[in-house]
């Protein structure tokens, strides 16, 4: 390993205690985004900036963002600019600092791997590149996005993606734990609120009455009985998350609403997910008649990949495949996920997802790491983002 990891690892681990502590939920990054702004330009990252997605983002060797209507790519537009990215966002709703704990070589805190653990290593990284007086070879931009996470909706990196339109030549976010698997491959989802209304009552008085709860829950059951796609090579899911309703016991449910998701890794399964999902809605909506309403409304979309060109998708992977194997020795491995590589890839982008850190429980507040993994982490990110600078 390095010495410079050494040198920077203590003020590197205070970075990332002090970054999982704020909070940032989707949607509500401002602390967050404000604090890792001040950050880099403290370290001397001139031209950093806080976009109107709460993006921040460092472009180094770009020549300004697109300003065109719509984010159209200037003239001359060369799709050259690589984007290396990590989510601020965490899935807790938490507006008050999040607590971290540090035990036995283990750090504990909501979200502080997906993604604090690597939005602090490229801070980290960015440092050092600047320490050195390094000056990129070809134009890279460095993003700090928004949403990635559940209703979040990708829109940080749509952001990008629209501003930068036409000049971004391959992205790698930092996301998930350390390799092992490499996200190449996107996983679309749609997600959904059903809500079902009826005129309710009184549970003695007026039973027999049409209840929202009951044909929310006739709906969920023929939604559980459906057939996936039968398509090679796909995999396909569903799930009602979420379901809330009615009032009291001693009420029959005027109203009930479900959270429901489907995805696939297929672009035509996830188009066939839609259409059995508005058939059975239409048929309980038959069923029901005068007695129940349901109504649907699109919460988020993630979309899955697109053709992207193969010299480019097998460049990018062999770059990252050599860059982890000269750390951790190491092969990596392609697999399916919903990352914010999923915005790219559908453009046409290559785009690859991996993570700077070995730890468990993501998406709990029992989220921990393991402290001495962020040492080749910061290696392997380095080790990549460094080719960009001389």
């Amino acid at each position: 390993m390095d010495n410079w990891i050494d040198e920077y690892f203590d003020s590197h681990l205070a970075l990332l205690k002090t970054l999982a502590a704020i909070p940032a939920p989707s949607h509500h990054e401002d602390e967050r985004a404000a604090f890792i702004k001040d950050w880099l330009e403290k370290a001397g990252a001139a031209g950093t900036y806080i976009d109107e997605a709460k993006n921040v983002v460092l472009p180094w060797g770009c020549t300004a963002k697109n300003e065109s209507a719509g984010g159209l790519p200037p003239a001359g537009g060369r799709g050259d600019i690589t984007v290396y990215m990590a989510h601020t966002d965490v899935v807790f709703p938490d507006l008050t600092p999040l607590p971290v704990r540090e035990e036995d070589g283990i750090l504990y805190a909501p979200g502080v791997g997906d993604d604090t653990a690597n939005a602090a290593a490229l801070m980290t990284v960015i440092r050092r590149l600047l320490d050195l007086n390094r000056t990129p070879a070809q134009p890279v931009l460095f993003v700090f996005n928004s949403c990635e996470e559940g209703l979040g909706n990708l829109k940080g990196v749509r952001q990008i993606m629209k501003d930068w339109a036409g000049r971004v030549k391959e992205v790698v976010s930092f996301d998930c734990t350390m390799p092992g698997g490499v996200v190449s491959r996107a996983v679309g989802s749609e997600r959904w609120r059903v809500t079902v209304r009826t005129r309710g009552g009184h549970s003695f008085t007026d039973f027999g009455a049409p209840s929202a709860i009951h044909r929310l829950a006739l709906l969920i059951t023929r939604l559980y009985e459906q057939a996936l796609p039968d398509r090679a090579g796909q995999h396909t899911t569903y799930n009602a998350g979420v379901i809330r309703g009615g009032t009291t016991v001693n009420s029959i449910a005027q109203e009930a609403e479900m959270l429901y998701e489907y995805r696939s890794d297929d672009k035509k399964a996830l188009a066939m997910m839609r259409e059995q999902f508005f058939d059975i809605l239409a048929a309980a909506q038959t069923a029901a008649g005068d007695d129940a309403s349901f109504t649907k409304d699109l919460l988020g979309e993630r979309p899955c990949g697109s053709e992207v060109d193969p010299a480019a998708a097998r460049a990018l992977w062999d770059r990252c495949a050599r860059a982890v194997r000269s750390v951790t020795g190491a092969e990596i491995v392609p697999r399916s996920g919903s990352t914010d590589a999923n915005l790219p890839l559908s453009l046409g982008i290559p785009a690859l997802t991996f993570g700077l850190y070995d730890g468990a429980g993501e998406h709990t507040r029992e989220e921990w790491l393991r402290i001495d993994s962020l040492k080749p982490g910061l290696q392997l990110a380095f080790t990549l983002v460094g080719e960009h600078f001389v």
